[in-house]
């Protein structure tokens, strides 16, 4: 494609997908649009809207799809950086996929292409070889494979969730440190103590709320309590504070969102819970997905959000839940103590860098396969891990192939819109800022 065509495209794809945000606030925009310029892989985690018009556009393929392998749960955003720890439902820390905020239905093959030409923006800004990120790619999709293949023969050989006792190495390090986490700590960096009660510390970011704000939220709260699967210790849902924080982060550009500090399940001070309310999106991939079944399943991009994580996360968040405020979507969950993310800068050797994209494609094939037919959702009804295994048909070669070409070809294009990017927003050629 030709520099100034693809400028062209580039400026015309941002512009539909931000266009109103900034109109809203260019302020936040123009941090958000800083950090993308840092880098071609900030650009490529700011940008899924550009990489969706290129899956149906220039970089269009069907290889190893077919209708039901077309219409998955896919997590939509998914690179590098989105995996880290969680507490989950039943009290395990497990280091897996996380922010379900793009999530929709859609090809399987968008995921991993995702995460691949991620690895090659990585693999490229560590100066490896070719041929190294090459081999980071096929591993990833071979331990993916061999993982989703296990489970569709009926889990026995599968290797399971990534937890303390199935990690080693980098990805069990990350697990220790989120170990070494308290709630306590937590609120000790998040609140203060007023009046023998907590309350939320006004840091940087974050904000008190009017009368009129704060019933607002608290009405919202009640709705989104009847979306929850089972809370029903009354104590645990008596509200001690709301704040307003402005969205932080690449994705959550000028985006508002709320804090509730909640009594927690006794009134001791030390068990205080955190949850966040913050303004759901319409994800870039549903721009590109024309399904009406699809569509019609959600009431609103809260619900979208949650029921997307509850599809994709065995045992997700038990304060995960949805709402509207001001007639708009809402996603309701815990700001976790107990959360760690690995940070790829300190992970710079192959072997090292081996073993993680290794256990990160087992945590994509255990993800996936959650979100079939024996899951709670019925958009989805039929088994994904047999419907994958089915398509790829034994062609694990191929399918390997496939992936470390388009690693290598859309990492190139990516390090080049960064930057046309770079060029575009420097020289003020964004519209609104």
């Amino acid at each position: 494609m030709a520099t100034q065509s693809r400028a062209s495209h580039l400026l015309e794809v941002l512009t539909t997908e931000f266009g109103p945000s900034i109109e809203r606030d260019p302020a936040a925009f123009l941090r958000k649009f800083r950090k993308m310029a840092g880098s071609a892989f900030a650009f490529y985690r700011g940008s899924a809207a550009v990489f969706y018009a290129d899956m149906t556009g220039g970089f269009a393929d069907d290889s190893y799809l077919d209708g039901p392998t077309g219409r998955v749960w896919i997590h939509g955003d998914l690179h590098a950086e989105n995996f880290g720890t969680y507490m989950n439902a039943s009290g395990v820390l497990v280091f897996n996929v996380n922010d379900f905020d793009e999530a929709y239905v859609g090809p399987y093959t968008w995921d991993l292409k995702r995460f691949a030409a991620s690895v090659a923006l990585i693999g490229y800004g560590k100066a490896l070889s070719d041929e190294a990120i090459s081999r980071l790619v096929s591993d990833f999709g071979a331990a993916y494979l061999t993982e989703l293949t296990a489970i569709a023969k009926g889990g026995d050989d599968a290797i399971g969730s990534l937890t303390l006792n199935t990690t080693k190495g980098v990805l069990h390090r990350v697990l220790l440190s989120a170990r070494l986490r308290t709630r306590v700590a937590m609120l000790e960096v998040e609140t203060v103590i007023d009046d023998y009660d907590r309350r939320f510390a006004l840091i940087e970011g974050r904000e008190a709320v009017s009368e009129q704000t704060r019933a607002a939220v608290l009405a919202a709260f009640a709705d989104y309590l009847a979306t929850l699967p089972g809370h029903t210790n009354p104590v645990e849902h008596v509200i001690k504070d709301v704040a307003l924080r402005k969205g932080v982060g690449i994705g959550s550009a000028g985006l508002p969102s709320y804090n509730l500090l909640l009594e927690g399940h006794t009134q001791a001070l030390e068990n205080d819970v955190i949850l966040y309310m913050k303004q759901a999106q319409v994800p870039a991939v549903a721009r590109h997905i024309h399904d009406e079944k699809v569509s019609a399943y959600f009431r609103h991009q809260g619900h979208r959000t949650a029921e997307s994580q509850r599809a994709l996360q065995a045992y997700a968040d038990p304060w995960l839940g949805y709402t509207t405020l001001d007639g708009i979507g809402q996603l309701v969950a815990e700001v976790s103590p107990y959360s760690a993310d690995l940070d790829w800068d300190d992970v710079n050797e192959p072997r090292e860098l081996l073993s993680i994209v290794g256990d990160l494609g087992r945590a994509v094939a255990r993800m996936h396969s959650v979100a079939d037919d024996e899951s709670a959702h019925d958009l989805v009804d039929f088994s994904t891990e047999e419907a994958i295994v089915a398509v790829i048909d034994g062609d694990s070669a191929g399918f390997l192939r496939m992936l470390v070409d388009f690693a290598h070809a859309y990492g190139a294009q990516a390090r080049q819109d960064h930057q046309t990017f770079v060029d575009l927003f420097r020289n003020g050629r964004i519209p609104g800022l």
